[in-house]
This record gives structure tokens, C-alpha cells and sequence, in this order.
């Protein structure tokens, strides 16, 4: 699928395409996860971004490894520790807490740290990606989450995050990654500056790598909040529902190589999750346990949803349910 095609996806009826995307799914999947934001200082300072620097925090080890601790006893399976570009962490900081985390409950998945974190540190620490990433896999890394894509157009970047990797960069550190054995999710934030060409070349490069190194499990198209955030002068609200549902289901449409493409729940509400799981999402990530970084730009969702709402908001669409692991293998189905 090229470009142009991607592109003229967008310009159909959200009707068409939502049907089309909507036949491609049979069921909806959830994770019981927890998220630990380990540190919010960055000096990156993306005009995207409400999170970075709002209390200059950074957790020791032992507060990261509680906090997963406390999650396991709650059932989760998957942790998902992202942060900042900490200029006082480097890569023994994260052995030290994989390797506990490891220790002490094997059974949890460790997802953590975006392709932008992993960059920066790496060259922060003067290491290849390929020998920073080794260690954090040998220290209990399990996989990755997909942040830090924002827009894979580096004119884009220049304006909503100029400091951070480039888009070549973000695709080359999960393509180490796919070839460590080290699966990824992949992200895209829309609704701020970018063209709908914009996001059409994002889907295609994602395409693209996907076909390479068949390395990304799950795709999420994350909804711009500008509250808060440097660029609420430029972009004024969140953008409309129509776009919302058609940006889902086009990325369905074109990333069919995707085990699973999420309606995310804490961007999008809990109705408008429901609504999109008829428009090709099978996925409304997780209880998610403590996300700050969306709420610090204005949501207004509930921070964590219980196994029983995920399985309400499944049903309701009309699709079997089931609680997944953090590759999408189904643990358990809801009847």
C-alpha cells in the first residue's frame, strides 16, 4: 500500500471505511497492567507535552520495584515504566530495577521505555542502541511501548518535538530491537499540526518496518489533549469525533499486519472507546493503573478501570472479550 492510497483512504465516508475496518475484527482484547512513570524531569521540554517537569520527581529503584510489587498483588501481568530524558539516569539505574523486578515477580511482563528514551539515553551513556538495549533485555526487559512516534515526518517533529530523536532514529531503535527479539508496540499522535499526508506516511513507514522485521504487536493512534501543553496556543481542542473514528479505522485498514490496533481508553473516554471498537479497534489496552502523563494534558478519565468495566465496554460493542498478556495471547475468555 502506498501513500497516495493511504491518503484516499481518509477521503471515504466514515461509514465505508468503518465498515470495512469493523469486519476485519472479532473480538476485543484487554491487558491487566500498571503504569510507573519513573521520573518527569526532561529536557527535551516538547512543546507537545504537559507531563515533563511538573514536580521534578525521579523514583529510587526500590520505589519502582514496590510499585510493581503492589501491582502484581492486584493481579496485573504487564508493567509499563516510561519517564522522561533524565540527564541524572542512566542504564545501571534501569538494570538495577529490571533485574528486581525480574527477581521478585517473574511472572510480570516488563514493557518499558519508549524509542526516544532509549535514544537519548544511549548516546547520553555513549553506547550503541544495539549494547544498550542488549543489557536492558539480559537485566529483564520484555518488550517495549510504542511512544515517542508522534509523527514519523520529521517536519512535523521540528514543531511539536525538535528535541527528540528523528523519525529515521525512532524506526532504527525498533528495528534493533525486532532483531534483539525484543517485540514493540508503535504509537501515533494526530490531531495537532499535522496533515492528514501526514499521517498516511506514518502508516505506511510503520507498514513498512512491520513488513521487515514483523516485530510490533499492537498500534495505537493516540488522540491529541492540548490542555496544559505549549501548543494549546496553535491547537485550541481536542480534534472531532469523525476524525477520531476515521484515523482508527483507516489505521486498521492499512496496518492489517497489527495483531491488534487500540481504542485507548484514558484519551478517548470510556463511550467513545465502545463506539470505536465498531470502527476497527479490538483493543482497549488495559485497567491502566496510574497514567499520568494523558490526565497531566487534561483528561478527564478515571485513572484505572477495573476488569469488570473492560469486559462491559468489550461486550457492549457486540464483541467476545477476552484478557490478553502483553503479546496479545488471549489468558481468558469473558462469555
Amino acid at each position: 500500500m502506498k501513500v497516495r492510497e493511504i491518503e484516499e483512504l481518509f477521503n471515504r465516508s466514515l461509514h465505508e471505511i468503518g465498515k470495512i475496518a469493523d469486519s476485519m475484527n472479532d473480538r476485543v482484547m484487554f491487558v491487566v497492567n500498571r503504569h510507573i512513570n519513573y521520573t518527569d524531569v526532561c529536557v527535551s521540554r516538547c512543546p507537545l507535552c504537559a507531563f515533563n517537569n511538573r514536580e521534578r520527581y525521579l523514583l529510587t529503584p526500590q520505589e519502582v520495584v514496590g510499585k510493581a510489587k503492589e501491582a502484581y498483588r492486584n493481579g496485573v501481568t504487564e508493567v509499563h515504566i516510561v519517564g522522561g530524558h533524565n540527564p541524572d539516569v542512566g542504564v545501571e539505574y534501569f538494570e538495577e530495577i529490571f533485574s528486581k523486578i525480574r527477581q521478585e515477580i517473574p511472572d510480570v511482563v516488563i514493557k518499558a521505555l519508549t524509542a526516544t528514551e532509549v535514544y537519548y539515553y544511549a548516546k547520553k551513556e555513549k553506547m550503541s542502541i544495539r549494547e544498550f538495549l542488549s543489557r536492558l533485555k539480559d537485566a529483564g526487559l520484555g518488550a517495549m511501548p510504542g511512544g515517542g512516534a508522534e509523527i514519523l515526518v520529521d517536519e512535523v517533529r521540528r514543531k511539536i518535538c525538535p528535541n527528540k530523536c528523528s523519525s529515521e532514529e525512532w524506526l532504527r531503535v525498533m528495528k534493533i530491537a525486532h532483531e534483539l527479539g525484543i517485540r514493540s508496540n508503535a504509537t501515533m499522535l494526530f490531531g495537532h499540526v499535522e496533515s492528514i499526508r501526514h499521517r498516511a506516511i506514518h502508516l505506511y513507514k510503520l507498514r513498512k518496518l512491520q513488513e521487515e522485521t514483523g516485530g510490533f504487536v499492537s498500534f495505537i493512534p493516540l488522540v491529541y489533549h492540548p490542555e496544559n501543553t505549549p501548543l494549546s496556543e496553535i491547537v485550541g481542542e481536542i480534534t472531532d469525533v469523525v476524525d477520531i473514528l476515521k484515523t482508527i479505522a483507516v489505521s486498521r485498514i492499512v496496518l492489517d499486519n497489527f495483531k491488534s490496533v487500540r481504542a485507548y481508553w484514558v484519551m478517548l473516554g470510556e463511550k467513545l472507546a465502545e463506539v470505536a471498537l465498531r470502527y476497527g479497534a479490538n483493543d482497549i489496552d488495559g485497567t491502566v493503573m496510574e497514567e499520568k502523563i494523558t490526565h497531566a494534558a487534561g483528561a478527564k478519565t478515571p485513572e484505572g478501570l477495573t476488569v469488570e468495566r473492560l469486559i462491559e465496554i468489550g461486550k457492549s460493542a457486540g464483541k467476545r472479550v477476552g484478557q490478553r498478556d502483553t503479546f496479545c495471547n488471549i489468558l481468558r475468555w469473558y462469555t
